[in-house]
């Protein structure tokens, strides 16, 4: 445990005070129980459903954190308004070929499973989502990103210490990411870690699209305070919602459990879409709120 509050799923129509000034405070909330366990099962089933009918030589790629070479690939840059699958750097050999079974292989499945499949829709677009991006300031909450991030064991890859707001643009900064524990999460199996109170330190860093070639801009050289990482180990279930400009990451997995995750990053429809951002959607699939589709 850690000595950060940990919170209910609130029941009215917007966060306690409590969890406000913890916000405000912390860059971050942790909910516990706010998703069914049955739920993160079946999202869970789910994203073995899609591994196992992916095949690789239809197109792959591998991305890392700390060797970020699928910003170069087409199938990466061509996944905001797709699923497609990501895989770990040690589950494949010189050649590419994978050396490990598929559902071993993976590191992440992005970026729109929340609007194209119909079981990550359904959770993405609960109520209770809805209430905390209101309440944690987003006057028009917009979905534009989600991702089942796998940590298989053994293999599954660092994530470094990084900002949300680097990769997800808008005019003012407006970006809330939505980590849900869909297994349990240790300091054993690569747990989330954060830096409390390091949103109000400045945004570092830019990803973004510098003519056909995507870029990382340093907009300040300032280290993130390693020294005061937070582990946030949580049971299956549990939110964590992130500033955009909280550091944050999680270390490898070197267990021999998996530790599914699954993340979702709202802005707020009132701000500026950047238009070098990384993330592009066809034009007849537009970033939605949580209200479900109708028709």
């Amino acid at each position: 445990m850690t000595g950060l509050p940990r919170f209910a799923a609130p029941s009215g129509t917007t966060p306690t005070p409590a969890m406000t000034e913890a916000w405000r405070r912390d860059g971050l909330l942790v909910v516990e129980d706010a998703i069914d366990p049955t739920d993160c099962d079946a999202l869970i089933e789910r994203s073995l459903a899609i591994v196992d009918a992916w095949d690789p030589e239809a197109g792959s790629a591998v991305f890392s954190t700390t060797a970020p070479k699928h910003a170069a690939e087409a199938y990466f840059r061509g996944s905001g308004d797709s699923i497609r699958v990501f895989l770990e750097a040690g589950a494949v050999d010189d050649s590419g070929r994978l050396t490990q079974p598929k559902r071993l292989a993976v590191n992440k499945i992005g970026h729109a499973m929340h609007d194209l499949d119909p079981v990550f829709a359904t959770v993405s677009r609960r109520p209770m989502l809805a209430r905390l991006a209101h309440g944690l300031g987003l006057a028009d909450p917009r979905l534009v990103q989600s991702m089942v991030v796998w940590k298989p064991p053994s293999i599954g890859g660092e994530v470094v210490c990084h900002q949300d707001a680097t990769f997800l643009i808008t005019e003012p900064d407006t970006v809330i990411g939505f980590w849900l524990a869909l297994e349990d999460a240790d300091t054993r199996n690569g747990c989330l870690y954060a830096i409390p109170g390091g949103h109000r330190g400045p945004l570092r860093q830019r990803f973004r699209q510098v003519g056909e070639d995507l870029a990382v801009q340093t907009l300040d050289e300032t280290p993130f305070d390693e020294a005061a990482k937070v582990a946030l180990p949580v049971r299956k279930g549990t939110i964590i919602a992130l500033h955009g400009h909280l550091p944050h990451g999680s270390a490898a997995n070197t267990s021999d459990r998996s530790r599914l995750a699954y993340t979702l990053h709202a802005v707020d429809g009132a701000a500026r879409w950047s238009p070098d951002n990384w993330l592009k959607r066809d034009p007849d699939m537009p970033f939605r709120g949580f209200e479900a589709e109708s028709g």
